[in-house]
């Protein structure tokens, strides 16, 4: 435990001192040795606060397997349970955006939604640590979690964090860019640091304990963030509700239907023209004023921006569900397979620390490697487009399901091999002769997909939304994993209740070993590749709202 601690810490100082070098190198052609001193700081303050928030995000799953009251774990209940809970902790995210974007700004939405995770967390510690535990008592914990924790904090501290950099200079672009990689990278390091030291702290010492040190994490995350408050720059002030400004353009709009447009009136975006009939002014305008029937130039042009991001966001549905594979039937697979290297047990869902640690390895190799050499071949500042970034990722993917498709056929074979359908699937403390080791391939591929799509979207539609909404909008990437959480839980009961008919067993029955779950990663695969096919032509059509190198 000692030793994953100091491993932590280098890994942040590291990763901090990495940060601050890199701001003082990016300012330093400009001059000014006071401005480029507190830059540093700021951004090393952003990414603490990073740290210390995101790394409660992991250990907030872990509480499912804790509920006195979830004895169900039927491959199908199991597989459906952490998706639906985490798809719905995703959309809470809409609602700590717009509170930022509409009346509390970012700033004071931060500091409010990691006091309620504070409460969340003494809560749930209380609830493991009393005699007999209240599932009531735990639930609230949970639900409190999910309201403050890092899932719904996403897209404002996201937005908050990028806030502080200059996008109207090349370099303030590059940095900011650079910024969310690493932001991203701090999730990882929680993450990992959850996975280890916290599991272990949960199976061997103490449940209490297990819940009380994300509980001092997240005061001390309040710490740091609130250290940081006079460094922080370029904050942007609340303007009111996105969704009244939304629908007074769209009424607006709809009342006008039979203006006619002149050339001179129509704004960007020709395919949503209809839009500008609602900042048009006529006589009724003049003679009864109203923002339901005359909106402002900027109105329209924000609804246009939002609108265009939808088919975009639409493409992460099935990449999400696809991903989130690896906390569900990932670790189905995982639980037949032989746990133990060198006389230690290795639960299945640890294993998933290689995804984490793929991550963590990525981050930096993108961001100092790979964007360079591509930024000399493509000329393009970031080195990728925004989309084509993304489009990498979803590849990738498609890749990581044909990997566990391999490991599944295999793993069957064992199975038809030691005649082992119904007594070695890991409920009796028995094993198929095949190492959980070879699961780490499929892990490390998801590790790589998500660096290029999930980071990706968090600059994508925090660069791509109206100034005013862009809380709402880095929300955006957030809406499309939980609906992926819903697909994958929806697929998984389809598939399940489709094959199993006329008294097969079906992909995915209760003994796993008996079931097909080759096909569903065939076919999730398959899934995956239509989907690229979608992007592709939605990327083509895709036009930037402003053009930097692209």
């Amino acid at each position: 435990m000692v030793s994953s601690t100091d491993g932590f810490r280098r890994s942040i100082s590291s990763t901090s001192e990495s940060m601050e070098a890199g701001a003082v190198e990016s300012n330093g052609s400009h001059g000014g040795g006071d401005h480029r001193t507190s830059l540093s700081k700021k951004d090393a303050r952003v990414f603490w606060a990073s740290v210390f928030i995101f790394g409660n995000h992991p250990w907030s799953f872990l509480t499912i397997d804790a509920d006195p009251a979830n004895s169900y774990r039927d491959s199908k209940t199991a597989a459906n349970s952490f998706t639906n809970w985490q798809g719905t902790s995703s959309v809470m995210a809409l609602v700590a955006a717009f509170l930022a974007d509409a009346f509390l700004g970012r700033y004071w939405t931060i500091a409010l939604f990691i006091l309620i995770s504070v409460v969340a967390y003494v809560v749930l510690t209380v609830s493991a640590a009393t005699p007999a535990p209240s599932a009531a008592l735990f639930y609230a914990g949970l639900y409190l979690q999910a309201l403050g924790g890092s899932l719904a904090l996403q897209p404002v501290l996201t937005s908050f964090g990028a806030d502080q950099f200059d996008d109207s200079s090349e370099e303030g672009r590059r940095r900011q860019s650079s910024f969310f990689n690493w932001f991203y990278q701090s999730l990882n390091v929680g993450s990992l640091v959850g996975g280890t030291v916290l599991v272990w702290v949960q199976s061997n010492v103490s449940w209490g304990l297990g819940y009380g040190i994300p509980a001092l994490c997240s005061v001390l995350a309040v710490a740091v963030f609130l250290a940081g408050t006079g460094a922080y720059q370029r904050q942007q002030p609340p303007a009111g509700s996105p969704i009244t400004r939304v629908a007074q353009v769209v009424v607006a709009a709809a009342r006008k239907w039979r203006v006619e447009l002149s050339l001179s009136a129509i704004g960007t975006f020709r395919w949503l023209r209809f839009l500008d009939k609602a900042a048009v002014e006529t006589a009724g305008d003049k003679a009864r004023p109203s923002p339901w029937r005359l909106s402002t130039v900027t109105q329209v042009e924000e609804l246009k921006c939002v609108l265009r991001l939808l088919p975009v966001l639409a493409s992460g549905i099935i990449f999400s569900a696809a991903y989130v594979q690896m906390s569900s039937t990932f670790i189905l697979q995982g639980d037949t397979l032989d746990p133990y290297v060198a006389g230690f047990r290795v639960p299945a869902a640890v294993i998933s620390i290689f995804e984490t640690i793929s991550v963590m390895l990525w981050v930096p190799l993108y961001d100092r490697v790979v964007v360079p050499l591509a930024r000399r071949a493509t000329g393009h500042n970031h080195g990728f487009t925004q989309l084509a970034r993304m489009g990498v990722g979803l590849a990738v993917l498609a890749a990581a399901m044909v990997t566990a498709g391999t490991l599944e056929v295999e793993r069957r074979r064992v199975i038809a091999r030691h005649g082992m359908f119904d007594t070695n699937d890991g409920t009796d403390g028995k094993y198929l002769p095949l190492s959980i080791f070879w699961q780490v391939p499929q892990y490390v591929v998801v590790g790589a997909a998500e660096v290029f799509t999930f980071i990706g979207q968090l600059e994508f539609f925090y660069d791509q939304a109206p100034d005013a909404m862009r809380s709402l909008c880095s929300g955006l990437s957030t809406v499309s994993f939980a609906l992926g959480n819903y697909l994958s839980t929806a697929l998984v009961t389809i598939v399940a209740r489709a094959t199993a008919r006329g008294g097969r067993d079906g992909w995915m029955p209760d003994k796993i070993n008996r079931g097909h779950l080759d096909n569903f990663f065939w076919l999730l695969a398959v899934l995956c590749v239509g989907n690229l096919g979608v992007y592709l032509l939605i990327a083509r059509w895709y036009t930037y709202k402003k053009t930097v190198d692209d």
